[in-house]
């Protein structure tokens, strides 16, 4: 007789406890990623703080046969969001610090609205509630690029994930854009195309007046993928207590790009009475 084992959620998604603090800080990597996109802080912040680390159910690190993924749960937000809530309480973990890069710092906060015990702060990496400009919206994106990055990814998965880390991270940071490529390259095309879909079709923008975790936002001066415009609107949105910090440098990825700079945001936050 076989019996069957069904692992935990926490064991899929090859989360970890690392460091040590009374403080427990979430670090959660944004569409294409995996956990190892925060290697150049971990070394920093594991001194200090509790760290939980993991991999969303899209990246190409999950262990195969990859049963976790389904596109019709996660054409929304929403169930990534339910897969967070369940990985924290699964680790029995509330009132924490969520560091949220792209598509997850939106992620964050929509987990905030569910369930606000879960954390005590937002931190808001790159992050946009839509990324399609409409009549009264700048995004940064006409709905035509939107659909090119689609097709590019449809006819050509690898050409496309050889070429879009060039125009997301500093051209002079080769080493980042290398790590970025090898990140999407291991994921699924299949499953790449389902959840950029996802991510540059959404629309979150109605939510943000319903945060009230207090939220930093850290913005580089030059994103592709998120520009100042946004970053102003949710700051104007959001309705709890937000602040902006800047990072003078191009790209979508301070934490690699310029991991001392956001370190010291980082601190500042993690000090701050809000």
């Amino acid at each position: 007789m076989v019996i069957k084992v069904e692992k935990s959620l926490s064991t899929m998604m090859n989360a970890q406890i690392i460091g040590s603090g009374k403080e427990t800080v979430v670090l959660a990597h944004g569409f294409g990623g995996d956990q190892s996109l925060w290697d150049k802080i971990l070394p920093v912040i594991t001194q200090a703080y509790q760290v939980v680390l993991f991999d969303w159910c899209f990246s190409g690190v999950i262990k195969e046969p990859n049963t976790l993924f389904d596109p019709a749960k996660y054409c929304q937000y929403d169930g990534f969001s339910n897969d967070l809530i369940a990985l924290l309480e699964e680790l029995q973990l509330d009132s924490t610090v969520f560091v949220g890069h792209s598509m997850s710092g939106m992620i964050g906060c929509i987990t905030s609205i569910k369930k606000p015990h879960l954390f005590k702060k937002l931190i808001l990496v790159g992050s946009s509630p839509r990324y399609v400009n409409s009549e009264c919206y700048e995004g940064g994106f006409d709905i035509n690029e939107i659909e090119q990055i689609f097709s590019s990814m449809e006819s050509n998965y690898y050409g496309w994930a050889s070429f879009f880390p060039t125009l997301v991270i500093d051209k002079n940071d080769s080493e980042s854009i290398k790590k970025f490529k090898e990140c999407l390259k291991k994921m699924k095309p299949e499953i790449g195309l389902s959840v950029a879909k996802t991510v540059f079709l959404s629309d979150h923008r109605d939510i943000l007046e319903k945060v009230v975790i207090p939220c930093t936002i850290v913005q580089t001066t030059n994103d592709l993928v998120a520009p100042m415009c946004v970053v102003e609107y949710m700051k104007r949105m959001i309705k709890g207590e937000s602040t902006i910090e800047i990072i003078d440098i191009d790209g979508h990825f301070p934490q690699l790009t310029a991991p001392f700079q956001f370190l010291e945001i980082f601190d500042r936050v993690m000090n701050k009475s809000f």
